[in-house]
């Protein structure tokens, strides 16, 4: 349990993370309901020096002790419920670079390898420009994989990218032909959100 002073800061900096600035984290929050995962939230928080003695349970105390409801925990994912600075979290089409970034588990390779990356639960499939947030993404879920996408030909064969913001790319689906195992090396000072695979 955090006391109450704590937990009214860690509200403001939750607060400024869905509603105001989420690109400033890293963060993509889903473009219908504004939510993204918590454990991704959690990472955000924790990077930030001051915060990082955070806790999942501190966050979901502050869920629960929210005066006015502020925020919303489903199905593992967090979003505010009103306040946002924007209108609607949307993306325009836009043209990636050449080469993005997803972080995997090598168990799902297999599945890669036959029908590409698709987003699963999520709205889009996450990329990056670099392999950093990739990487932590990637790792989070087993031996980490760096799958290197072939934007170019991913364009060419349909697929619209959209810009999140903060070097993260978004796509509905990237074809198995577009997806190869990185070599170690490549641009190490990006970002990325996450990814879902």
């Amino acid at each position: 349990m955090i006391d109450e002073s704590a937990e009214k800061s860690l509200s403001k900096m939750i607060t400024k993370l869905l509603r105001h600035a989420p690109e400033q984290f890293g963060v993509v929050l889903d473009p219908v309901d504004g939510s993204c995962p918590l454990d991704i939230l959690l990472e955000a928080v924790r990077a930030q020096p001051r915060w990082d003695w955070v806790k999942q349970e501190d966050i979901e105390q502050v869920v629960r002790h929210s005066d006015k409801q502020r925020f919303d925990i489903q199905d593992g994912r967090i979003r505010a419920r009103y306040g946002h600075s924007h209108n609607k979290v949307a993306y325009a089409p836009a043209d990636p670079p050449s080469i993005l970034y997803h972080g995997t588990n090598r168990k799902a390779l297999p599945t890669i390898v036959k029908e590409g990356l698709k987003p699963m639960t999520r709205q889009y499939v996450h990329l990056s420009e670099g392999t950093h947030f990739a990487t932590l993404a990637g790792s989070r879920r087993g031996e980490l994989v760096m799958l290197e996408i072939d934007a170019l030909i991913a364009k060419q064969s349909g697929v619209l990218f959209y810009y999140a913001g903060n070097e993260v790319w978004l796509a509905d689906h990237v074809p198995p032909e577009c997806c190869s195992v990185a070599e170690s090396k490549g641009k190490e000072d990006g970002n990325d959100e996450s990814s879902h695979r």
